[in-house]
């Protein structure tokens, strides 16, 4: 099978995945643009896992015009595909929509309130918009525009002459049974539906009907579902008779006339591989099985005179945090759930830095926060000249395309120093800049603006995935019980604390003092290292921030310490302390 070759090196799997594209282009179509393709069902939200069927050709085609190569990476839009079943959790959408089953999707009715004019569109117009946000250069090719202004006649008739070819390839997987295979488990419900597929390859391959077998499908032309069986067909005249399960309607229609039905899935994707002269496409673990679309349609694309692409099959994108997410989202989350807590580099990075066969988790909980910090760090080494050659490329294609570098935010702070900012501030800008100013006195932020679009991605990931009950509130009065019984100790450790205040009013000062005070405690000096002390003084300053934590939010833990007595201020946090 002509599958490119899945290496475990650490090299750079675009650059490779790019020297097959371009030697396989110039033996196949010599002059002609490369043409990457990608397949999306907008049958519903198009979330995370079918975005990994989106990146994977984009990062190769990417890495073929920064080489100087013209590309096309066509999106097959197959929104002429039937509407399997009424999703869950979609607002605006209820059980009356399970009348359209079996109806092309840009003939379902878009949910309730949609600025757009059909499902299809309500679907597709979210993925175009964070696309575009992400620097993904497409094509759009939408199915339904394609089959009903007769782009595809003579392929459709040329499938029905060969009819009884197609049937006998693939008569030789009906009655196999695909042998027993270790599958990547999916490890909760996000990861299961995603591995489920846009559905496509569960579809029916057109067998069945008493009349023989025919690889095309009309949509009934009373109810408009696919309800329907193939019952007559000439090939001289090319008249076709079919008959309507659902409502009993029958017609007969001249094929060669005729724009409103389909080739079935497994014949489908072959024919546009063809058509389009696809060099490079990747599949999901649903059409890669023995029998599935991708196996299938390396036989039958023969049929059209082409040539199946080559491209690996792709793993699971899992999700952590599903568990925080309001179950009024629906499903699996999408790239504009992503985008609107991370910005698009991160987002791209964590598509180029593992090889399509290796999966991987989006983090939608607090696990962002140590991702963002991987990705500052890598930013700081390529910088300085540090990073590995295989880092240096992830990176390099995350922050731009061949076109160009997409915007970023021009003073790029710690995500979770923002996210901790956003939290205590709750919506109030001022408050914000100010404690962002403090962080680092030499070099205050003159506006919040330098620190956008990062720090309005950890606000929205603050407002909508953490919980109510892990959300930080200040005290408002100091906890007079809570001082009263500290002990000589304690008393002593918040001194320290106030008396260096002051001195200390920045991030990292901040940071020296709090850690600080437990080892001048321990008769220590504050500038030891943890190499120099003894293993108790961990437990003694664990001890000390819970007390700090208490006095300020009356909890054990809260945001990072020193951007909390930055958030809270001098002068509340003095009288928050007892002075």
């Amino acid at each position: 099978m002509p599958i490119v070759a899945q290496s475990t090196e650490t090299t750079d799997w675009v650059s490779r995945f790019a020297d097959e594209v371009i030697a396989e282009s110039e033996r196949r179509a010599p002059g002609k643009p490369v043409v990457v393709a990608s397949g999306l069902s907008p049958s519903g939200p198009i979330h995370l896992g079918n975005l990994r069927e989106v990146m994977t050709p984009h990062l190769v085609a990417d890495e073929v015009r920064r080489r100087g190569h013209q590309v096309r990476h066509l999106i097959s839009w197959d929104d002429y595909d039937r509407y399997r079943k009424v999703p869950n959790g979609i607002a605006g959408v209820d059980d009356s929509w399970a009348e359209h089953i079996g109806k092309p999707l840009t003939s379902v009715p878009a949910p309730k309130g949609s600025a757009h004019p059909n499902w299809a569109e309500h679907f597709k117009a979210a993925m175009v918009e964070a696309l575009t946000e992400m620097g993904v250069e497409f094509d759009g090719i939408s199915q339904t525009a394609q089959y009903t202004s007769g782009v595809y006649r003579e392929q459709i008739l040329h499938a029905m002459r060969h009819r009884r070819d197609i049937d006998a390839i693939l008569a030789q997987y009906r009655t196999k049974k695909a042998p027993a295979k270790k599958s990547q488990k999916p490890v909760d419900e996000a990861e299961l539906e995603a591995a489920e597929g846009s559905g496509a390859a569960a579809e029916d391959d057109g067998s069945g009907s008493a009349a023989g077998y025919f690889p095309y499908k009309p949509y009934c032309g009373n109810c408009e579902k696919d309800l329907t069986t193939v019952t007559a067909y000439d090939d001289d005249s090319t008249e076709l008779t079919y008959a309507c399960t659902a409502c009993g309607f029958s017609e007969t229609v001249r094929l060669s006339e005729f724009n409103r039905g389909k080739l079935v899935w497994k014949v489908d994707w072959p024919m546009r591989w063809a058509y389009e002269g696809v060099i490079f496409e990747p599949s999901g673990v649903d059409h890669s099985s023995p029998g599935s679309s991708f196996q299938v349609g390396g036989q039958i694309v023969g049929i059209f005179d082409g040539e199946q692409p080559i491209g690996p099959m792709y793993a699971f994108v899992g999700i952590s945090g599903m568990a925080k997410m309001s179950s009024s989202k629906g499903g699996v989350p999408t790239p504009a759930d992503a985008l609107q807590i991370m910005e698009p580099q991160l987002l791209r990075w964590l598509y180029a830095r593992r090889r399509p066969n290796q999966s991987f988790k989006i983090a939608f909980d607090q696990e962002i926060q140590r991702l963002y910090d991987e990705w500052d760090r890598l930013d700081a080494k390529v910088t300085d000249g540090s990073a590995l050659p295989a880092d240096i490329a992830a990176h390099s294609r995350a922050v731009r395309t061949a076109a160009g570098e997409l915007p970023r935010t021009p003073r790029p702070l710690p995500y979770r120093t923002l996210a901790s900012v956003a939290d205590i501030t709750a919506g109030h800008e001022d408050q914000a800049l100010r404690i962002l100013s403090e962080l680092d006195p030499a070099d205050p932020l003159g506006a919040l603006d330098e620190a956008r679009p990062r720090y309005d991605k950890a606000e929205a990931w603050i407002n909508t995935h953490v919980p109510a009950d892990q959300r930080t509130i200040v005290r408002d009065e100091p906890d007079a019980e809570l001082l009263k019984s500290l002990d000589e100790r304690g008393r002593a450790s918040l001194r320290l604390l106030l008396d260096g205040l002051a001195d200390h009013w920045s991030l990292d000062g901040l940071t020296h003092l709090v850690y600080g005070v437990p080892k001048v405690q321990a008769g220590f000096s504050a500038d030891a290292t943890p190499k120099e002390l003894p293993p108790e003084i961990k437990t003694a300053q664990r001890s000390f921030f819970a007390l700090l934590y208490h006095l300020l939010v009356g909890r054990d833990t809260g945001p990072r310490l020193p951007t909390l007595l930055l958030a809270v201020g001098q002068d509340r946090v003095r009288t928050l302390l007892g002075e």
